[in-house]
């Protein structure tokens, strides 16, 4: 069977785990790469006119932009760690060098710089806000890197979410594919999965209300799914955690999404009720 054309199959060697461009990708904003780093290893590239934040998944790495050095990034020995990762934001045009004190996994997330300048900083972890979404098999950890009320930055929004097994994520089904505020913005997005253990897989489905896309995949650790519109759920199978590093940019700044109409009743104060008359 053909993979999905949103789905992006890691690499298992070598340096990078999975490249997205604009360009592959087929849309405007989003770029998404994964390095794997050895101790020692460095890697150089200038934003030129897109901006940066980069994600310390695992590991520690010292940072360098623009000749200033920010050290010892990075605590998590695991994505499924309970604690924030350590993260850099850097606008266009400017020199960056990433150098890991450990082995390390680094996430970078790209999206079009803007013409305001923006100066290089460290997101403090210790500020980033962690939140439970959800209810019953629903729910998930949320821990927000670089959201949309942070001013810093020009079109990147960041966020990593952890969903435990046997539970649903990204649900109900919702999307953010029309400039029509208040009810919905239109982002680009990619998922970035691992799984716990490993050798795990989880689902994820991405389809449109008029189902011309409609895409099912399984996906394994490190792969990575890229939803240019439509809704987007998730569900992690029983016996293997989930993590997700989205990254999400557009022509505006703002999250707001619209749930799938069809779905949408499990969220209103007595769905709990329903779900348990359903099962008795």
């Amino acid at each position: 069977m053909a993979l999905s054309p949103l789905l992006v199959k890691a690499t298992a060697e070598g340096r990078t785990v999975v490249d997205v461009t604009p360009e592959r990708a087929g849309w405007a904003h989003v770029g998404f790469k994964v390095l794997r780093l050895k101790k020692g290893e460095t890697e150089s590239l200038s934003t030129r006119d897109r901006e940066l934040c980069i994600v310390v998944l695992t590991g520690t790495v010292d940072v360098e932009v623009d000749g200033r050095r920010y050290t010892q990034l990075g605590t998590r020995g695991s994505v499924f760690d309970p604690v924030s990762p350590a993260a850099v934001y850097v606008p266009g045009h400017a020199a960056v060098g990433i150098q890991a004190s450990r082995d390390a996994e680094v996430a970078l997330c790209t999206a079009p710089a803007g013409r305001q300048k923006r100066e290089a900083f460290v997101i403090d972890a210790a500020a980033m806000k962690r939140s439970v979404r959800g209810k019953g098999s629903n729910t998930r950890h949320v821990c927000d890197i670089l959201p949309h009320d942070d001013p810093r930055a020009a079109h990147l929004l960041v966020v990593e979410v952890l969903t435990p097994a046997g539970n649903a994520s990204s649900y109900p089904p919702h999307k953010h594919e029309r400039d029509a505020l208040p009810e919905e913005t239109m982002l680009e997005e990619t998922y970035y999965h691992r799984l716990n253990p490993p050798q795990g897989f989880a689902f994820q489905r991405v389809y449109t209300d008029d189902r011309s896309l409609d895409e099912s995949m399984a996906v394994e650790n490190h792969d990575t799914v890229m939803v240019p519109r439509g809704y987007h759920p998730v569900v992690a199978p029983h016996g293997y955690d989930l993590y997700y590093l989205n990254v999400m940019a557009g022509p505006g700044r703002y999250w707001a999404f619209k749930n799938d109409p069809a779905h949408e009743w499990m969220l209103q104060p007595d769905a709990q009720d329903r779900l348990a008359a359903k099962r008795s």
